[in-house]
């Protein structure tokens, strides 16, 4: 049976257009439009459609609050349309938040390098969150809006953060059960690595405002991202935290208790020893499928910190993490992987628990908690 599909924007231009490109792939259907958040809310509770593309701009409802208003009395998978604008980005990141799932460019030659690129892409998206329709019936911490914390404006500085089926290797790591109580491997660290793509934000904001102001070594986060979101995630995830986060510029000297998002477009690597190293923000590269790209900042990583780094690969599509992973382990360093439960897309945390190169699989809500027995705060 098709993947049934409400389209969602007050263009009729972008309606047809999308509802064609949908319509195209035998696997998905579009079954109703609507013009407005409004209509969309009643519509989702009239057809209950198993996947929903919104616009964020639209008269009468917008749809942040359509998304608020779906996800409160019949939980859907949704896909946001943003424009790549400073303000498209906050209100994407609102979008999230409030429920949805993913998004992407509402220019489509933003989304790719040509059309039929793009028209893959949005078919492979609405496919992939449609899986996740049981996730979004599920209670989930890290889907709720974390509240601001009060911090002083001098932060006490560290002494001294389609669903693909389940394939697992014979070494791959255990689940962990709801009741287990974390105990430290002993092994000691002076870099966090945090690499995720779909449904990243949420799992990033989720892991981050649980981490104290005292953290022991600088993070280093890897979104996938355009380049105009993330100077406005890391400003949210900022106000958001107790530790400091920015997004990373070139030359920026590694400090505990910081978290370094790497920008948009652009690949971030360390150079120098542990202890006085920087980052180092390069072009992203014509040939690179991702920009920033994971493999990237954990094989830089593995080559400067060898094996006093703590990483982990969270909910996102596709493998990208799996090389530069493997990169650490080789090194000595500890791979964490995000579990299938928890993830929106079981991508990335999956290539790297099925070649066994993750120690631990970690459900999202106590992945704050297990890093900080690990490193002594717990």
């Amino acid at each position: 049976m098709a993947i049934r599909v409400l389209v969602v924007d007050d263009s009729s231009f972008f309606r047809r257009r999308v509802s064609e490109i949908i319509n195209s792939d035998a696997r998905l259907e579009v079954v109703d439009v609507a013009v407005n958040g409004k209509e969309a809310v009643e519509k989702a509770l009239k057809i209950k459609p198993d996947v929903i593309t919104m616009d964020i701009e639209m008269p009468v409802m917008d749809g942040i609050t359509a998304v608020r208003e779906i996800m409160a009395s019949n939980p859907i998978p949704i896909l946001m349309f943003s424009s790549l604008t400073h303000d498209g980005a906050k209100a994407t990141l609102d979008a999230l938040d409030a429920g949805a799932l993913d998004f992407l460019p509402k220019k489509f030659e933003d989304i790719a390098r040509n059309r039929d690129e793009a028209v893959s892409l949005l078919q492979q998206r609405v496919i992939q969150i449609a899986s996740r329709r049981s996730f979004m019936r599920r209670p989930l911490i890290a889907r709720t809006t974390t509240p601001s914390v009060e911090r002083t404006t001098t932060r006490t500085p560290a002494t001294t953060l389609q669903r693909q089926t389940s394939v697992r290797s014979a070494t791959a790591a255990p689940a962990v059960t709801p009741n287990v109580r974390f105990k430290p491997t002993g092994k000691k660290y002076q870099l966090t690595a945090i690499g995720t793509s779909t449904g990243g934000p949420v799992a990033l904001q989720k892991i981050l405002t649980n981490l104290p102001v005292n953290y022991p070594h600088p993070i280093l986060l890897i979104q996938h991202m355009p380049a105009t979101f993330t100077a406005a995630f890391a400003s949210r995830l900022d106000s958001l935290c107790k530790i400091e986060v920015k997004e990373a510029t070139d030359g920026d000297i590694l400090k505990a208790g910081v978290a370094y998002l790497a920008p948009g477009g652009k690949q971030m690597m360390i150079e120098g020893r542990p202890g006085s190293a920087k980052l180092r923000i390069i072009d992203g590269g014509e040939r690179m499928n991702y920009k920033p790209c994971v493999d990237v900042t954990f094989g830089s990583a593995a080559k400067i910190y060898s094996d006093k780094v703590l990483s982990m690969v969270l909910t996102g599509m596709g493998a990208d993490g799996r090389e530069g992973a493997r990169m650490l382990k080789n090194a000595g360093a500890t791979i964490w992987a995000q579990d299938e439960e928890s993830c929106v897309v079981y991508g990335m945390p999956q290539a790297v628990a099925k070649e066994g190169i993750s120690s631990e699989d970690l459900p999202l809500e106590r992945i704050a908690e297990r890093m900080l027995v690990e490193v002594g705060l717990a």
